[in-house]
């Protein structure tokens, strides 16, 4: 694993030690010093929320929203138990940033969450993971332990007044449980499978009670912005997209790993850092922000820069920051087939478009792939993602389409080959 060492949820920790994760190690490295200030210092829910606005810090999961904005819409009034919850059901190809988090810095994600559960007058917070990661959550439970005895949570914590505990909740790999409300299902014992909304959860959520969720990464960034200020994280990036952020980059390149970068970093610059493209390939494509994501061709990526903004420009979408670079044998059509099966295994079922649609996707990617393609296959294609897209209860079903409009967007040309030879282009032996 690489990382950017004067970040924000990296910055000094040795991955090399097989202590970075302790308490001990999170302390030395000014671990708590934002929870002590906001203890300390007599400051307020109103400004702890009010810094996190000022940070300009956006949700690390996928949809970039204003983290800040969302804690201010707990309605703080309410006179019943509130939760705060951490997404750490981290299931989609290419991301793996927040297992990384568990594993070397867990008590970052801790502080976060406790100071969110102060700043929204929150009684309890629970961390949802990935039931993937079995020996991360064991370390997670650990680290929880350690912050409990040292008096960093459970009644009055350091002395105070403020109370706050906090859970650890393993899932079982089920993909659909990363989307929020499939989430909250899971972790109140039901079948994981997304709500309706409205209501949202910040109004009916856990066991009915107003709710906050917000990502791993994001809640490990909020020490930082407590502790030293909002102008010391909007230093990193640009406007609109302040901060560093993880980017788990996999594929073609000669050193996979997360980089802790700051946003708006060039993608040229990142492919650097990771060693450039493996074995002197050439770049054909790069999935951007996980494997939802449009595909953006090679030349346009390399002039596009690794924020929010720039990377909706070029046709895609930032998303969790997973980045999948495809070199010059790569067959897009099996890609899309590989990428296909996965959102048809992962539906829950539960609304028919999804459920049907993403079987008929995989199904017509798969015959174009082995040989069986019709020459109607690819407005098949179009026609099924438009009855599939924004007509689900949750974006899974969109999810699915994504990766098809941008094959078909860029890659055509392949799977007319495809459907005319009966035979990839690129004649590999393995495709």
């Amino acid at each position: 694993m690489a990382i950017f060492k004067s970040g924000v949820i990296f910055n000094g920790v040795d991955t090399q030690d097989p202590n970075c994760w302790t308490l001990e190690s999170y302390v030395a490295r000014g671990g708590y010093e934002g929870l002590k200030k906001l203890l300390s210092t007599g400051m307020t829910q109103d400004d702890v929320i009010s810094e996190v606005k000022a940070s300009g810090l956006r949700g690390r999961g996928g949809a970039g929203f204003p983290t800040g904005l969302k804690w201010s819409f707990m309605p703080r009034s309410f006179p019943g138990e509130k939760y705060v919850v951490c997404n750490t059901d981290e299931g989609e190809p290419g991301t793996f940033k927040d297992r990384d988090i568990m594993k070397y810095n867990p008590h970052a994600l801790i502080e976060g969450m406790i100071i969110a559960g102060f700043a929204m007058g929150a009684v309890a917070g629970y961390n949802y993971v990935h039931g993937e990661i079995f020996e991360d959550y064991e370390r997670f439970e650990e680290a929880l332990e350690q912050a409990r005895v040292a008096g960093f949570l459970g009644k009055n914590i350091l002395g105070s007044e403020f109370s706050f505990e906090l859970y650890a909740h393993h899932g079982y790999g089920a993909y659909i449980c990363g989307e929020e409300t499939a989430l909250l299902e899971s972790l109140e014992g039901k079948k994981g499978q997304p709500r309706f909304k409205p209501p949202f959860p910040a109004s009916f959520g856990l066991y009915g009670k107003p709710t906050t969720i917000n990502n791993t990464e994001t809640f490990a960034s909020v020490p930082f912005i407590v502790r030293d200020g909002s102008g010391s994280f909007n230093q990193f990036g640009l406007e609109n997209n302040f901060g560093t952020k993880l980017f788990s980059v996999s594929g073609h390149v000669e050193r996979p790993g997360n980089y802790e970068v700051p946003l708006g970093t060039p993608f040229s610059v990142l492919l650097e850092m990771c060693g450039g493209m493996k074995d002197g390939r050439k770049l054909k494509a790069v999935i951007p922000g996980g494997s939802s994501s449009p595909v953006i061709p090679g030349d346009v990526m390399m002039q596009t820069n690794m924020d929010y903004d720039s990377i909706a420009k070029a046709g895609s979408m930032l998303g969790s920051g997973a980045v999948i670079v495809m070199g010059e044998d790569v067959c897009m059509v099996k890609a899309l087939e590989r990428l296909s099966y996965f959102y048809f295994e992962e539906s829950c079922g539960q609304c028919t478009p999804c459920r049907e649609g993403t079987g008929w996707l995989y199904r017509i990617v798969h015959r174009i792939e082995n040989g069986e393609g019709r020459p109607e296959d690819l407005a098949l294609l179009d026609s099924v993602g438009n009855q599939m897209a924004g007509k689900t209860i949750c974006a899974l079903a969109d999810a699915a389409v994504m990766p098809v409009q941008g094959m078909m967007k860029h890659f055509r040309d392949e799977f007319e080959y495809h459907i005319e030879h009966k035979k990839c282009k690129c004649n590999h032996e393995w495709c």
